[in-house]
């Protein structure tokens, strides 16, 4: 039975209770050299000076406070790719792995959501079209890799300031449903005067489909019929993303 954050046991954060934990007892010195090292390392050179498999060992420290965690980091980052990809993996994936236990499941969602909170007060109540990096850089976060297509859409008022961030819609691994309708409706409920729409795709390849070029249109034929803008769509990749306004769509 796949598990959510609301099934969690009272031992959630009781890292002895992983499966491969150290018995009671003074951790070695090994492993308490090493923690040293990679702290003072992080605090001199910042996440720059580290690989991802280090990084990712300091993530799961206080999680596994008692072990040895650089095997645990380099399977991770063998099963879903990089540093982002593991963070952003799918709970019930991470909880079927031997290992990974409800504290470093946690850990993990929690580096992830404090990462995309950030990225998104950087771009939130600002001005998106003076801040354009900004924006690529929250969508990257929050939606490079998602292992599902999410649809979001960003309100902006009559000064092209972010003023809402909201998810339409999830869907499969290549299709998520679009209603030009609810974005046009949930623009004149927000007093917005303008939008950007936004998706993942998660095969990392960021080039709209047809059916992604045909809805667009019909989102910026409703929103025109309002007297709303439709300033771009955004297809977010692992690598790279793709504006329609910048291609010649918009």
């Amino acid at each position: 039975m796949t598990r959510g954050f609301s099934d969690i046991s009272p031992t959630f954060f009781d890292a002895e209770a992983e499966p491969v934990a150290l018995a009671p007892g003074p951790v070695p010195s090994y492993i308490r050299d090493h923690r040293k090292r990679l702290r003072a390392r992080f605090m001199q050179g910042g996440a720059a000076a580290m690989p991802d498999y280090e990084l990712l060992e300091l993530v799961l420290f206080a999680a596994l406070p008692r072990q040895d965690v650089k095997p645990l980091a380099h399977k991770l980052l063998e099963i879903f790719g990089d540093f982002n990809a593991v963070l952003a993996a799918p709970l019930p994936r991470l909880l079927a792995l031997a290992g990974v236990g409800e504290a470093v499941a946690c850990h993990l969602k929690v580096t992830e959501a404090a990462a995309a909170r950030m990225m998104r007060a950087r771009v939130l109540n600002r001005p998106v079209l003076t801040g354009w990096a900004a924006l690529l850089d929250y969508c990257h976060t929050a939606m490079a890799h998602r292992s599902i297509e999410q649809f979001r859409v960003l309100y902006l008022d009559r000064k092209n300031v972010l003023i809402a961030d909201e998810e339409q819609a999830r869907g499969t691994v290549d299709h998520v449903p679009v209603y030009p309708r609810e974005v046009v409706k949930r623009a004149l409920e927000l007093d917005a005067s303008a939008f950007i729409l936004v998706h993942n795709h998660p095969s990392g390849d960021p080039t709209p489909s047809d059916a992604d070029i045909a809805m667009t249109l019909k989102v910026g034929d409703a929103a025109q019929a309002l007297g709303l803008v439709l300033h771009d769509h955004l297809i977010i990749g692992r690598e790279r993303e793709v504006s329609f306004r910048a291609s010649g769509w918009l």
